[in-house]
């Protein structure tokens, strides 16, 4: 193995092409930012010249210091039709202000015949010149073989001649792509083997796709053979069935092989990112997923509870600590009470798992769960529960009553949405009216308007971000939703979350506690 591997998530470009995915520029902002916290090396943030979301993006992240990572633009080889110095996609990606670009060109006979409709040689001079344009204006440069695997299996003299116009044209690493993700460990170890015979000196990388649910093995079988740039995203999202999963692959190479491709302690950060992804592409996480998943610890038969209770190795391959999950005895109160100790403790609050209390936290947090809620991305509202039920935190305002009217006069006039709020302060009633652009942005405004007389250090927070997601069930327009909100300080980020069969209601719950929380954790 190498002893330097370095990943390049692909989350914001080649992850967004997956079905039911989308991420706005806020959104991929905040993704790029946990990820660089992460410790990733290279963090892709999209194709500058394809579309207006991605040339935001380029121009929103400059205003971000970040730690760890480079910011990566994407393209494609310039256009058949036109030179490589009057190449629109090529000047977006110069322009962009990423210190480091990948491009990709094709490998396959096929790709080049069918797709680009050019002669064989032609695609070679383009992929040449398209990176000596870009080389004097990155700091790196690398190169995405587009279907290399199987453009070797089908012509390998032409495969490898595209690698080496690519090493002529400046290209730092060269990135053998599995794009149809139909690759056996096999093919990878074969076909690596031949490209290192033939360009010893050359910087290897790996992007594979996981059509054939491979994509991670064959991802570990490149590194073995000397890979040092890995391509993934996280939670394996992608076109069609996905991309290599670096949620997978980060643990495997650094607790499996030793290969220090971000620093060990950043592991425990881990599943909190991979459930981050998820929430803000508002997704369901895949509670089955190795490393980060729910149920990735999780033990419900007898024989192994028993085992792992005495010795957790019996029944787990990793201390779950490592990569920031947890394990979960799913039939044992006093393990639940252990974890909601755990939780409580990373809050300031002290609470041993044989308290009485820890249970009745536990067995309202299960209760609120069967109903809808999660805690993941909405530790606020969890916070402020467990504190209600230690009775520690202020009731800081009641609602009398709220009511929002949506008027719409006619075909092609917009609606006026207006919310009335009526709260108490103590024995101080207060009563606003505000409009909004929606329903909930009206109730946000109108609550907010009667806080602020009361509550001055409200000025300063603000939403940032609004999610709402139908519950499974079978009662269709009466089923129950749950809204996520998120909300921010000049210190930090807070979620909180409400759930009823009433949009409106659930959307009230998680503003109340968006509120509550900045109150509360300004007096804490």
């Amino acid at each position: 193995m190498p002893k330097g591997v370095k990943i390049y998530d692909t989350t914001l470009r080649d992850g967004t092409q997956a079905e039911n995915f989308s991420l706005t520029v806020s959104d991929k902002i905040k993704i790029a930012l946990k990820l660089d916290d992460l410790g990733l090396h290279y963090i892709e943030g999209g194709w500058p010249g394809s579309n207006p979301k991605d040339a935001a993006f380029f121009n929103e992240i400059k205003k971000h210091e970040l730690k760890n990572a480079v910011i990566v633009a994407f393209g494609s080889t310039h256009h058949p039709a036109v030179l490589a110095e009057d190449d629109l996609n090529l000047k977006a990606l110069a322009d962009s202000g990423a210190k480091a670009v990948t491009i990709f060109g094709k490998a396959w006979t096929v790709q080049v015949k069918e797709a680009l409709n050019i002669p064989l040689e032609k695609n070679l001079e383009i992929i040449l010149e398209s990176l000596r344009i870009l080389r004097p204006r990155v700091k790196e440069l690398f190169f995405d073989a587009e279907h290399f695997f199987d453009g070797y299996k089908a012509d390998s003299e032409y495969a490898l001649a595209v690698l080496s116009r690519a090493l002529e044209g400046g290209a730092d690493c060269l990135v053998l792509c599995d794009t149809n993700g139909g690759s056996m460990p096999s093919d990878i170890r074969q076909i690596i083997t031949k490209v290192k015979e033939r360009f010893p000196a050359a910087e290897l990388g790996i992007h594979a796709h996981n059509d054939s649910e491979l994509a991670v093995a064959n991802t570990m079988t490149a590194v073995k053979l000397g890979a040092v740039q890995v391509q993934g995203t996280i939670n394996g999202i992608g076109e069609r069935c996905g991309n290599a999963n670096l949620c997978s692959i980060i643990p495997n190479l650094i607790l499996k092989k030793g290969v220090m491709c971000l620093p060990k302690e950043n592991l425990k950060k881990l599943s909190a990112a991979s459930r981050f992804v998820s929430e803000l592409a508002n997704l369901n996480p895949n509670r089955y997923q190795p490393y980060v998943g729910q149920s990735a610890f999780a033990h419900k038969g007898g024989v192994h509870i028993n085992a792992a209770l005495k010795n957790p190795m019996t029944y787990e391959h990793i201390d779950p600590a490592l990569v920031g999950n947890i394990r979960r005895i799913l039939v044992s109160d006093l393990s639940g009470r252990s974890a909601i100790a755990k939780k409580l403790e990373d809050f300031g609050i002290n609470l041993s798992k044989t308290d009485p209390a820890a249970l009745k936290i536990l067995n309202e947090v299960k209760e609120l769960e069967n109903h809808g809620y999660q805690f993941e991305a909405a530790e606020a509202s969890f916070e402020l529960l467990a504190s209600r039920l230690l009775g520690k935190n202020k009731n800081y305002f009641q609602l009398v009553d709220y009511r929002v009217t949506d008027c719409k006069a006619g075909e092609g006039e917009a609606p006026s949405i207006e919310a009335t709020v009526r709260i108490k302060v103590k024995d101080r009633e207060e009563h606003s009216t505000a409009k909004g652009v929606g329903p909930v942005d009206a109730l946000n405004n109108a609550l907010r308007k009667s806080l602020e007389k009361i509550y001055p250090q409200l000025n300063g927070m603000k939403l940032t971000d609004y999610k709402v997601r139908v519950l499974p069930t079978n009662d269709g327009t009466a089923a129950r939703v749950r809204v996520l909100i998120e909300s921010c300080d000049d210190k930090d980020y807070w979620g909180t979350v409400g759930v009823s069969v009433d949009i409106l209601e659930a959307s009230w719950m998680a503003l109340v506690d968006s509120f509550n929380y900045k109150l509360y954790k300004e007096e804490k």
